[in-house]
Protein backbone atom coordinates (compact mmCIF):
# COMPACT_ATOMS: atom_id res chain seq x y z
CA UNK A 1 0.00 0.00 0.00
CA UNK A 2 1.24 3.18 -1.43
CA UNK A 3 1.35 5.86 1.20
CA UNK A 4 -0.59 8.82 -0.66
CA UNK A 5 -3.41 5.66 -0.66
CA UNK A 6 -2.89 5.02 3.08
CA UNK A 7 -3.18 8.72 3.79
CA UNK A 8 -6.16 8.99 1.80
CA UNK A 9 -7.67 6.34 3.60
CA UNK A 10 -6.71 7.94 7.41
CA UNK A 11 -8.22 11.29 6.20
CA UNK A 12 -11.40 9.84 5.24
CA UNK A 13 -12.04 7.53 8.23
CA UNK A 14 -14.68 9.36 10.08
CA UNK A 15 -12.47 10.56 12.96
CA UNK A 16 -10.09 12.53 11.75
CA UNK A 17 -13.24 14.46 9.91
CA UNK A 18 -14.92 15.01 12.73
CA UNK A 19 -11.83 16.12 14.78
CA UNK A 20 -11.10 18.52 11.89
CA UNK A 21 -14.10 19.99 12.22
CA UNK A 22 -14.14 20.51 16.25
CA UNK A 23 -11.06 22.33 15.24
CA UNK A 24 -12.52 24.98 12.93
CA UNK A 25 -15.56 25.22 14.91
CA UNK A 26 -13.30 25.77 18.07
CA UNK A 27 -11.36 28.30 16.27
CA UNK A 28 -14.48 30.05 14.88
CA UNK A 29 -15.98 30.31 18.86
CA UNK A 30 -12.72 31.21 20.40
CA UNK A 31 -12.97 34.40 18.08
CA UNK A 32 -16.48 34.77 18.98
CA UNK A 33 -15.65 34.24 23.00
CA UNK A 34 -12.26 37.02 22.58
CA UNK A 35 -14.79 39.15 20.83
CA UNK A 36 -17.45 39.08 23.68
CA UNK A 37 -14.56 39.41 26.40
CA UNK A 38 -12.96 42.81 24.43
CA UNK A 39 -15.90 44.49 23.57
CA UNK A 40 -18.69 43.07 25.92
CA UNK A 41 -17.55 42.15 29.48
CA UNK A 42 -14.25 44.20 29.65
CA UNK A 43 -16.06 47.68 29.56
CA UNK A 44 -18.61 47.59 32.10
CA UNK A 45 -15.99 45.98 34.08
CA UNK A 46 -13.26 48.49 32.97
CA UNK A 47 -15.83 51.77 33.77
CA UNK A 48 -16.76 50.04 37.53
CA UNK A 49 -13.42 50.24 37.86
CA UNK A 50 -12.84 54.09 37.45
CA UNK A 51 -12.62 54.11 33.72
CA UNK A 52 -9.67 51.90 33.22
CA UNK A 53 -9.20 50.08 29.97
CA UNK A 54 -7.41 46.63 30.34
CA UNK A 55 -5.70 46.64 27.09
CA UNK A 56 -3.62 49.65 28.64
CA UNK A 57 -2.71 47.73 32.06
CA UNK A 58 0.78 47.31 31.52
CA UNK A 59 4.41 47.23 33.09
CA UNK A 60 7.17 48.89 31.25
CA UNK A 61 10.61 47.21 31.95
CA UNK A 62 12.76 49.43 29.40
CA UNK A 63 11.41 52.33 28.08
CA UNK A 64 11.63 53.05 24.58
CA UNK A 65 14.80 54.40 22.98
CA UNK A 66 14.77 58.29 21.04
CA UNK A 67 13.37 56.78 18.04
CA UNK A 68 10.60 54.99 19.97
CA UNK A 69 11.76 51.11 19.41
CA UNK A 70 13.09 48.80 21.81
CA UNK A 71 10.70 49.33 24.50
CA UNK A 72 10.22 46.06 26.75
CA UNK A 73 6.58 45.59 28.12
CA UNK A 74 4.32 43.17 30.18
CA UNK A 75 0.77 43.69 28.60
CA UNK A 76 -1.23 42.54 31.98
CA UNK A 77 -4.34 43.36 30.75
CA UNK A 78 -4.26 41.65 27.65
CA UNK A 79 -3.06 38.85 29.83
CA UNK A 80 -6.50 39.57 32.21
CA UNK A 81 -9.09 39.52 28.97
CA UNK A 82 -7.42 35.98 28.00
CA UNK A 83 -8.15 34.84 31.23
CA UNK A 84 -11.31 35.85 31.18
CA UNK A 85 -12.12 34.51 27.81
CA UNK A 86 -10.36 31.28 28.37
CA UNK A 87 -13.51 30.95 31.75
CA UNK A 88 -15.74 31.84 29.08
CA UNK A 89 -14.66 28.46 26.75
CA UNK A 90 -14.48 26.44 29.93
CA UNK A 91 -17.62 27.55 31.50
CA UNK A 92 -19.72 27.16 27.98
CA UNK A 93 -17.50 24.16 27.26
CA UNK A 94 -18.31 22.64 30.72
CA UNK A 95 -22.20 23.24 30.47
CA UNK A 96 -22.00 21.40 26.93
CA UNK A 97 -20.72 18.21 28.57
CA UNK A 98 -22.46 18.57 31.56
CA UNK A 99 -25.90 18.82 29.39
CA UNK A 100 -24.60 15.64 27.43
CA UNK A 101 -23.75 13.66 30.70
CA UNK A 102 -27.26 13.88 31.81
CA UNK A 103 -28.88 13.14 28.51
CA UNK A 104 -26.61 9.93 28.51
CA UNK A 105 -27.27 9.15 32.48
CA UNK A 106 -31.65 9.99 31.51
CA UNK A 107 -31.21 7.36 28.88
CA UNK A 108 -29.33 4.65 30.52
CA UNK A 109 -31.38 5.36 33.55
CA UNK A 110 -34.69 4.78 31.56
CA UNK A 111 -36.77 1.84 32.35
CA UNK A 112 -37.33 -0.17 29.84
CA UNK A 113 -40.75 0.30 28.46
CA UNK A 114 -43.28 -2.27 28.23
CA UNK A 115 -44.36 -3.72 24.98
CA UNK A 116 -47.53 -2.52 23.38
CA UNK A 117 -50.65 -4.46 24.32
CA UNK A 118 -50.85 -6.82 21.04
CA UNK A 119 -53.83 -5.78 18.45
CA UNK A 120 -56.99 -7.64 18.50
CA UNK A 121 -55.65 -9.61 15.05
CA UNK A 122 -52.73 -10.51 17.00
CA UNK A 123 -54.78 -11.92 19.97
CA UNK A 124 -56.86 -13.78 17.65
CA UNK A 125 -53.97 -14.99 16.06
CA UNK A 126 -52.17 -16.13 18.81
CA UNK A 127 -55.54 -18.39 20.14
CA UNK A 128 -55.99 -20.14 16.66
CA UNK A 129 -52.09 -20.83 17.22
CA UNK A 130 -52.47 -21.87 20.32
CA UNK A 131 -55.59 -24.28 19.58
CA UNK A 132 -53.95 -26.10 16.55
CA UNK A 133 -51.08 -26.49 19.01
CA UNK A 134 -53.21 -28.09 21.50
CA UNK A 135 -54.70 -29.97 18.58
CA UNK A 136 -51.52 -31.47 17.08
CA UNK A 137 -49.99 -32.38 20.87
CA UNK A 138 -53.76 -34.65 20.98
CA UNK A 139 -52.83 -36.38 17.43
CA UNK A 140 -49.29 -36.57 18.05
CA UNK A 141 -49.94 -38.48 21.38
CA UNK A 142 -52.82 -40.73 19.74
CA UNK A 143 -50.80 -41.64 17.37
CA UNK A 144 -47.47 -42.50 19.03
CA UNK A 145 -49.69 -44.49 21.38
CA UNK A 146 -51.16 -46.20 18.11
CA UNK A 147 -47.71 -46.98 16.59
CA UNK A 148 -45.90 -48.38 20.09
CA UNK A 149 -49.14 -49.81 21.44
CA UNK A 150 -47.99 -50.01 24.72
CA UNK A 151 -48.68 -46.78 26.10
CA UNK A 152 -51.50 -45.82 28.54
CA UNK A 153 -53.60 -42.70 27.33
CA UNK A 154 -53.80 -41.49 30.91
CA UNK A 155 -50.04 -41.60 32.11
CA UNK A 156 -47.89 -40.47 28.99
CA UNK A 157 -45.46 -37.88 28.69
CA UNK A 158 -43.95 -37.35 25.31
CA UNK A 159 -42.13 -34.32 22.94
CA UNK A 160 -43.58 -32.63 20.48
CA UNK A 161 -41.78 -31.20 17.18
CA UNK A 162 -39.98 -28.79 19.13
CA UNK A 163 -39.01 -30.33 21.99
CA UNK A 164 -41.56 -29.59 24.54
CA UNK A 165 -42.69 -32.00 27.13
CA UNK A 166 -46.05 -33.22 26.32
CA UNK A 167 -48.59 -35.09 28.09
CA UNK A 168 -50.81 -37.36 25.82
CA UNK A 169 -54.29 -37.42 27.25
CA UNK A 170 -57.54 -38.16 26.35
Amino acid sequence: MSITTEFKEFVSRGNVVDLAIGVVIGGAFGSVSAALVTNVVMPPIGWLLSGINFTDIATTIKAAGPDGKGAVVIGWGTFIQSVINFLIVATVMFGVVKAMNAVRRKNEAAPPTAPPEPSEELRVLQEIRDALRAKYRRLLCVERMRIDGLMSIANTHDEDHTGRSVRCEA
